[in-house]
């Protein structure tokens, strides 16, 4: 999880424009800032997408940090992965954008 006052390192701010990089990963934290935790079923629901493909979204966001999952019971035994938005701020300036630069590594995992 990035706090909200730091900068990400380079690689961390590559990793997170990657995981912003598409609508339906935009309207995943849309829909958790909005509508708050959210169980895998209901949320392809809401969204009108698969679970499948809402559940390769999900990865990728929760790889950049911008959502986290927490897996639990329901009432009748159901394991239940919940997911919610991280808590973020990205300003992007040249200033900033140079400062990450200078922490990346030689050769950034692109994933």
């Amino acid at each position: 999880m990035t706090d909200t006052h730091t900068s990400p390192t380079g690689n961390r701010l590559l990793a997170m424009l990657a995981a912003l990089d598409n609508p339906h990963r935009l309207r995943i934290i849309a829909a958790l800032a909005s509508g708050g935790r959210n169980y895998i079923s209901q949320l392809a629901r809401d969204l009108g997408i698969s679970r499948p493909l809402l559940h390769l979204h999900l990865q990728k966001l929760e790889h950049a940090g911008l959502v986290t999952s927490q897996l639990e019971l329901s009432h009748d035994g159901k394991a239940l992965n919940y997911f919610e938005a991280s808590p973020f701020e990205l300003l992007l300036t040249p200033a900033s954008i140079a400062a990450a630069a200078s922490t990346l590594t030689p050769n950034p995992d692109p994933s």
